[in-house]
């Protein structure tokens, strides 16, 4: 029998990618063993699976930082993730790694965030003080991939792509230099499109951004994506490692800072933080006394000891949409008029 297309594809991520690279054909596997794929690699079938679950899908209506239903141009958390895709593909075929993997876990690292972005993040958090449980969306992306979808069996992806998803925070280390690449497309994408998204709102304009960084990093979005990709294919060709030069980053983290003083904080974005803590505390409340409303793989998961209760709650409300969030708030408080 000849090769199957799987196994050219293992050849060639061999002759081409560097030796630091992730290769397929030597993944530390997955949890569960299973037959390899005629045609994709185990990284490619990783990135259709996310691509196919219902995680993914619900993020196309959750905030990333403005509230999407104001405007049609707004980012979401699925653009956003799409965005960090397309950087983090651009910058792994540059660097002769894997961009399969690369893609996987740009398409799952933000499969477990929140309604409402980390606003939401930040109210389950206040509403499980005192619980002993706290809420990440980074754990909560590979939570689900492991545990949630699929009725409870999961994605059963490989340990790879799960690190990459587990580690994409700023203080976190992964394991493969797919994983740092996302790592670091994932701040390009968000500080830039977010720039992007608060000029639309006119939260800030281009010449309100400090000179110190811009001088440095470009003074339009484009510039600004354009040499933070080319720094980071310089900076790390032939190296062991994924980098941006000192200069770079720290143009870069000082713009990220900025964007948290006077964007993320800001009253114009932020304004119905109180209002988004409310709702999804009462939520937390409510479901937490009646977790029998929750649904039925919840309910299933708690019964048998596999979730405590508090644990279930939030992964039903984390789950849900922005919209989907609000209307079930307004179903349990908001009475209505009854008539025949």
């Amino acid at each position: 029998m000849g090769q199957t297309v799987r196994e050219r594809t293992e050849q060639l991520e061999e002759q081409i990618l560097r030796p630091c690279a992730s290769l397929s054909s030597r993944s530390r596997g997955r949890d569960r063993q299973e037959e390899p794929d005629d045609i994709r690699s185990c990284y490619q079938r990783d990135r259709d699976r996310i691509l196919h679950c219902k995680s993914f899908r619900r993020m196309k209506h959750k905030t990333q930082v403005f509230l999407a239903p104001f405007g049609d141009h707004y980012r979401t958390r699925l653009t956003h993730t799409l965005e960090v895709a397309q950087i983090g593909r651009t910058i792994a075929r540059a660097l002769r790694l894997n961009e399969d993997l690369t893609e996987a876990i740009a398409l799952g690292h933000d499969i477990g965030h929140t309604p409402f972005g980390h606003s939401g993040e930040k109210a389950l958090n206040l509403a499980l003080e005192g619980t002993g449980y706290t809420f990440r969306h980074y754990e909560q992306s590979v939570r689900l991939v492991e545990v949630l979808e699929k009725e409870g069996r999961g994605l059963n992806l490989t340990w790879e792509v799960r690190d990459g998803m587990r580690n994409h925070g700023t203080a976190a280390h992964p394991a493969t230099l797919e994983g740092r690449v996302i790592q670091l497309s994932d701040k390009i994408a968000y500080i830039n499109h977010d720039i992007d998204d608060a000029i639309r709102g006119r939260v800030l304009t281009e010449d309100s951004l400090p000179r110190a960084y811009t001088d440095v990093l470009g003074h339009s979005v484009h510039d600004r994506l354009n040499n933070l990709i080319h720094d980071i294919i310089a900076a790390s060709a032939d190296r062991d490692w994924v980098y941006q030069s000192p200069e770079m980053g720290w143009a870069m983290q000082g713009l990220r800072q900025y964007m948290f003083d006077n964007v993320y904080t800001n009253p114009v974005v932020k304004g119905e933080d109180e209002k988004i803590c409310g709702m999804i505390r009462q939520l937390y409340e409510y479901f937490c006394r009646h977790y029998e409303l929750l649904p039925r793989e919840n309910v299933e998961m708690i019964m048998s000891g596999r979730t405590p209760k508090e644990v279930a709650v939030c992964d039903y409300i984390a789950g849900m949409t922005d919209q989907y969030a609000i209307s079930r708030y307004e179903e349990l408080f908001v009475p209505r008029s009854w008539s025949h």
